[in-house]
């Protein structure tokens, strides 16, 4: 028997969580179907079966349309410890950083660098391939506070598996420390050794 799961639009880690459910349901030789939207859904629930020595394949159907089929082997069942832990992660190897260091994107008026400046972030979104992590300083800071309008977007790619930083001094100075709405706090030791450390470094 075949059973689909639509996990499409579903934030990580959702298509796993609700794909170990219904696993939970079936018997061994058994299959589910699972369609998601991005690859590192793929990926993720590609490891959990695995992990499990379950049978998996994956395929694309169409543009932001993919398949997992997961097929229950007699080894399957609930773990423990480390291996039952559900991680959102993004693609291996990923290693591009992001900057954003102004709420702005270039020179100029103003209100067009902010309307750039979101404009960017919302296309950082629609990639194939998300950025392993997104540094915020300066005025950037702004951007992932509450009242942003990139917020959602920022918080999408975290879900994805993202690493979003915001400069805890810059916080300080703009008064918003308490306003930050998505990642978390870092400091400018952190940020030399992510630029440091990456494989591409993307300034808009």
């Amino acid at each position: 028997m075949k059973h689909q799961i639509d996990a499409r639009g579903l934030a990580c880690p959702l298509p796993v969580v609700n794909t170990k459910n219904k696993i939970q349901e079936m018997q061994e030789g058994e299959s589910v179907e699972v369609l998601v939207d991005n690859e590192i859904a793929v990926q993720n629930l590609t490891k959990f079966a695995k992990v499990r020595k379950h049978a998996v394949e994956a395929e694309k159907v169409a543009e932001k349309h993919y398949r997992v089929t997961i097929t229950l082997g007699e080894a399957g069942g609930a773990l423990s410890g480390e291996e039952e832990e559900i991680v959102c992660e993004p693609a291996a190897g990923n290693n591009t950083v992001v900057v954003l260091s102004a709420n702005v994107m270039g020179s100029g008026e103003e209100e067009l660098g902010k309307a750039l400046m979101k404009a960017f972030v919302f296309a950082l979104t629609k990639q194939d391939t998300f950025p392993g992590t997104i540094l915020l300083y300066n005025s950037g800071a702004y951007l992932s506070c509450e009242g942003s309008d990139s917020l959602e977007d920022l918080k999408f790619l975290e879900a994805q598996g993202t690493e979003i930083f915001t400069c805890g001094t810059c916080l300080n100075f703009y008064g918003m420390t308490e306003k930050l709405g998505v990642g978390n706090v870092t400091n400018m030791y952190d940020i030399v050794e992510a630029l440091s450390k990456a494989s591409h470094i993307i300034r808009p």
